[in-house]
């Protein structure tokens, strides 16, 4: 089973993480034509780029500045210790059995605007590029024309013919993997939660629930369909009724 997550706006590079075992990207070639880009951008042009505030922008300004190679525990920190947030508040990765973090680095792979694609120890440096930005970079007008089908394919060397593709990352991100061109069928399950006499995916809650039900796969070494249908962290159930073929929806 693989599965793939969104990163996190929000970082944290001031706790230590539980482990000092850590991976390198296989895209950091590609993480640097990016930054040179980034570098050249002033703080407007990156307020206006991002959509961000002043405050912001200087900050990631600073980042970009700063970004640079190689990448060492001295100046980076593992992937899945830096992003914070529901997604990752729902992981809770500082609580994970430290034996258990190899079954996370084997199946959870992040999808970054600037890394292209993580595993949970790569060491990453502080950033800001989500993956829907509009940065032209050469003939590419934006990120999913510059990583193209390089993480899909790269997806794809890693999945064996009959595993599983669990997609918890946002719309924005895995839009960058092109379903017609995964070897195998990618299952999506959705959260929702009553509200106001039906049933509504709440983005905050769904958030979270994306990250248990990550913990839960690694927890549970669940490796099949039946398996994450017995979903049940904080009240939520698996609805038959309510979901479809590549689609499992989970209410409470």
């Amino acid at each position: 089973m693989k599965i793939i997550i969104s990163p996190a706006k929000s970082l944290d590079f001031d706790t230590k993480a539980t482990t000092e075992d850590f991976s390198i990207s296989s895209f950091l070639n590609h993480s640097e034509k990016l930054n040179k880009k980034l570098k050249t951008l002033s703080r407007k042009k990156l307020s206006e780029l991002m959509k961000i505030s002043d405050d912001l922008s200087a900050l990631n300004y600073d980042r970009n500045q700063k970004w640079s190679l190689p990448f060492n525990l001295d100046n980076a920190k593992q992937a899945v210790f830096s992003f914070t947030g529901e997604v990752y508040r729902g992981i809770d990765v500082y609580s994970l059995e430290v034996e258990k973090i190899s079954k996370l680095q084997e199946k959870l792979r992040i999808l970054s605007g600037l890394y292209g694609v993580l595993k949970p120890l790569d060491l990453i440096q502080p950033y800001r590029l989500e993956m829907g930005t509009k940065l032209k970079v050469g003939r590419n007008e934006n990120l999913y024309q510059f990583w193209g089908d390089i993480l899909v394919n790269s997806l794809n060397q890693e999945l064996k013919d009959d595993e599983l593709l669990v997609n918890l990352a946002s719309a924005e991100y895995f839009k960058v993997l092109p379903k017609k061109l995964l070897k195998v069928p990618m299952i999506t399950p959705v959260f929702k939660d009553f509200k106001n006499g039906q049933y509504k995916t709440i983005m905050t809650f769904a958030k979270k629930a994306r990250g248990l039900m990550v913990r839960y796969i690694i927890d549970n070494n669940i490796e099949n369909l039946d398996g994450l249908k017995g979903f049940d962290v904080e009240g939520y159930r698996f609805s038959e009724e309510m979901s479809k073929e590549n689609e499992l929806v989970f209410t409470r």
